[in-house]
């Protein structure tokens, strides 16, 4: 493999991805790739950047090769994944792994890092694992297919496998065991929110006001103050106190409790299950939501089971119920995390780049389930991506713009 050599390998719900890394960097490579076998090789990939975090919450320093000037917790997705890029490359490989590089970050960032990447690839042999096609790399020359932990070469891009359909969803979303008593059309206002962090703008003059029964996407570009603001909507951010914030017709500060907030909220990022490692079934992963716990502690209602059971048979997974939902594929442990999130039919459904990392069919088939829900149900849904699902049907659409003074926000046509 010489370094003129570039290979995209595709991969689905079925693929192991772990498996595959792994053989990549050990002394007998999988076919294909037997040349590694001597080389020197680096891997860029969320879990190689969730290391170095986690190096940096327990010490205090992640261990990154790179002038600090803040945190890297501090960090967007996009100043992350360059720290990491340049940390990787000062180890001078032979060649670079990049896992779903493209992941969380913004049409502009991405523009710039795939600039940046073909400069690398000058000089170094790059193994892109992909999901989606759109984010294949222009100087890709050599493609394959991985199949579980099998390597099937394809002799053009052409020649890999279209997604298969998605399977439609039978019958409609079960209804909550019991109704909410709010009864406002309003459930959350931000009124000239402005939030700034030691002298550095975040957000400038927000004005939002979010209804009843709505289905927003929240975009903008990496660092404009997105998860700023999805964390003053959960009452997590004290930045929301003294100013005109007001969630579910409390002003914020007005001597709610953050669990007042939680239990009118049902919420979902990829990050809470990153690194969770709990022996729970795929049923009682489900019945957790009802508890806003993460896994399920307590003996379950009957009610609470049949619940379980209307939803698990929605998405075709009743088959799976006592599976462990650590052996699911990230796929299903999507569809099952927003199931988890708003099984309780909150007042507010919040979906925070749900489809991170996803195949295209999974993607696909996890936006429709959104769809449904809010076509179906009385839930707001706050749906927050860096891609744009071409199936994705908001009614309405929050940017935020980047500016010297701050984000500002506004609603665009969708």
């Amino acid at each position: 493999m010489d370094n003129n050599e570039h290979w995209a390998v595709f991969i689905d719900n079925s693929s192991n991805i772990r498996a595959f890394t792994q053989a990549l960097f050990s002394k007998s490579p999988p076919k294909t790739f037997e040349s590694l076998a001597n080389l020197k090789g680096a891997l860029f990939s969320k879990l190689t950047l969730l290391k170095f975090l986690d190096e940096e919450s327990r010490h205090g320093h992640s261990g990154l090769s790179f002038e600090e000037k803040q945190s890297l917790q501090s960090m967007s997705s996009g100043e992350q994944k360059r720290a990491l890029l340049d940390h990787l490359l000062q180890m001078k490989p032979d060649y670079l792994v990049l896992d779903n590089p493209f992941d969380n970050l913004d049409r502009q960032f991405q523009e710039e890092f795939k600039k940046q990447l073909e400069q690398i690839a000058k000089d170094l042999s790059i193994i892109q694992i992909i999901s989606r096609k759109n984010d294949l790399l222009p100087f890709i020359t050599h493609y394959a297919k991985l199949e579980g932990q099998t390597i099937e070469e394809r002799p053009t891009l052409a020649s890999l496998p279209p997604s298969a359909m998605t399977t439609p969803f039978k019958g409609n979303i079960p209804p909550p065991l019991a109704p909410s008593p709010y009864g406002d059309d309003i459930l959350i206002q931000l009124i000239d929110v402005h939030v700034s962090y030691n002298d550095k703008a975040i957000l400038k003059n927000i004005n939002w006001n979010i209804g009843r029964g709505e289905f927003w996407e929240l975009s903008g570009p990496n660092g404009s103050g997105k998860t700023t603001i999805l964390s003053m909507i959960t009452g997590e951010n004290p930045k929301g106190y003294g100013q005109e914030l007001y969630l579910f017709g409390h002003k914020k500060g007005s001597g709610e409790s953050i669990w007042d907030i939680k239990k009118n909220i049902g919420y979902f990022t990829p990050a809470m299950t990153d690194k969770f490692t709990g022996y729970h079934t795929l049923e009682h992963m489900i019945i957790s939501g009802i508890l806003d716990s993460i896994g399920l502690y307590v003996r379950p209602t009957e009610a609470q089971l049949r619940l379980a059971k209307e939803w698990l048979l929605l998405i075709d997974m009743w088959h799976l119920k006592d599976t462990l939902f650590h052996d699911l594929t990230m796929g299903q442990k999507r569809l099952v995390m927003t199931i988890r999130a708003m099984i309780k039919h909150p007042l507010l459904l919040i979906l925070d780049e749900p489809t991170a990392g996803l195949d295209d069919e999974s993607a696909e088939l996890l936006v429709s389930l959104v769809n449904k829900i809010a076509k179906e149900s009385m839930s707001t849904i706050i749906f927050v991506s860096h891609r744009e699902e071409p199936v994705l049907n908001p009614q309405y659409r929050f940017v935020l713009k980047k500016g010297i003074t701050g984000s500002t926000g506004t609603i665009a046509p969708v």
